[in-house]
């Protein structure tokens, strides 16, 4: 009888363990539910946007040992900027010319040392290191099928999509990227991303197609993570390791950097990359230079010349237009391109005029008429000041 009496309590004890075991991941799912739902809150978006590995599964990009690379500082006054700063509610701003910091301020409570989310500017950063492995013939072509490398892909809607397609977004994948509707495919994937979901999962789960692959464009945040997932499956390697071995090391930035991760630890490419302003802008400068840094070839300049071209099919001129992972205005002048992400990040290059503008913002009206077009008469404007 002692001996059932015994087998019981330590049954009890383990049900205890497993309850108390579910409980705290449920409150931790929970927890992460609740950030994602208040993320972009007008009284929480600014203080987010700096502290996203508070809310979210995270891994850090752990540079090895080294000296920061120097902006010189070489200050202008530009003017006429103020009303630009608070209607799109910046937060951060850099200025380089000629790789000199003329200008530099920090808005909102925030501070220099704030390692702000890029949102969709990650998306360039990946795209640089799709490039440096396709030079090294890690990927054997631009226009293999994705499913070459990523074969959990075979059978979505994916299937039949070539690289060059998911780089240009124009996959033809059904995918709703309306951040203001609650069902839409794209706050279904950031509830995958905050409750330990598996984005590979959810990538090989879709299987409407509005379009034939390279059909069309249409912006679909999701084929920046096929992307990735080529990536891993044609080097055997995590993202983060190997972009801080190809791109980020070279570049000498002031702090590690972190990725936002699914449950699984796969990084969040698409949108989930996390750096300091300043260090936005020396990947700009780099891509000024035509993918050089400090005497190093970083990027080739052949996939620089490439990526950021419009190349996306059904853009119609005076349209924006797209390349590889990049955007260009649609009255582009040679050389004039940038990487955006929703509320208002940008990292602007203008080639010839040797600048490049690093914004951070928690512009939660990034959307409405006109404010793409004030941030580009922005950009423009600190250019002609600088001449």
């Amino acid at each position: 009888m002692k001996k059932w009496v015994k087998r019981g309590g330590m049954a009890l004890l383990v049900l205890v363990v497993v309850a108390a075991g579910l409980a705290f991941w449920k409150r931790e799912a929970i927890t992460r539910l609740l950030a994602v739902n208040a993320l972009f809150t007008e009284e929480n978006l600014v203080r987010n946007f700096s502290h996203m590995d508070d809310m979210f599964f995270n891994t850090p990009l752990t540079l090895p040992e080294h000296d920061v690379s120097p902006l010189p500082p070489a200050p202008v006054a530009l003017s006429g900027l103020d009303d630009w700063i608070s209607d799109r509610s910046l937060t951060g701003l850099v200025v380089l010319k000629d790789g000199d910091l003329v200008y530099e301020d920090y808005f909102k409570g925030t501070t220099a040392d704030d390692r702000r989310i890029s949102w969709s500017v990650a998306k360039s950063f990946l795209s640089a290191l799709f490039g440096i492995l396709l030079d090294e013939g890690v990927i054997d072509s631009i226009d293999d099928p994705v499913t070459k490398y990523a074969p959990a892909l075979k059978g979505s809607a994916y299937d039949g999509a070539s690289i060059r397609n998911v780089l240009n977004m124009a996959s033809g994948v059904t995918f709703d990227e309306d951040y203001l509707d609650f069902n839409s495919d794209i706050n279904k994937m950031g509830r995958v991303l905050a409750l330990g979901g598996s984005m590979d999962d959810f990538a090989a789960g879709l299987t409407g197609r509005d379009y034939a692959p390279g059909t069309d464009w249409q912006y679909v945040s999701i084929d920046t993570h096929v992307i990735g997932m080529v990536v891993r499956g044609a080097t055997g390697r995590a993202i983060p390791e190997l972009l801080v071995e190809k791109v980020l090391a070279p570049l000498g930035l002031e702090a590690d950097p972190y990725y936002l991760t699914d449950g699984y630890g796969v990084a969040f490419v698409l949108g989930g990359l996390n750096l300091r302003t300043r260090d936005y802008a020396r990947f700009g400068q780099m891509f000024a230079q035509a993918g050089q840094w400090q005497g190093r070839q970083v990027v080739p300049a052949n996939w620089v010349a490439q990526s950021t071209v419009s190349s996306a099919p059904g853009i119609e001129p005076g349209e924006t237009g797209y390349g590889l992972q990049w955007w260009l205005p649609a009255d582009a002048t040679p050389g004039e391109y940038f990487a955006r992400g929703i509320y208002g990040q940008y990292i602007y290059v203008n080639t010839p005029e040797n600048v490049v503008i690093a914004v951070n913002s928690a512009d939660r009206l990034f959307r409405e008429d006109g404010a793409f077009a004030q941030n580009l008469a922005a950009f423009r404007a600190i250019v002609e000041q600088l001449r």
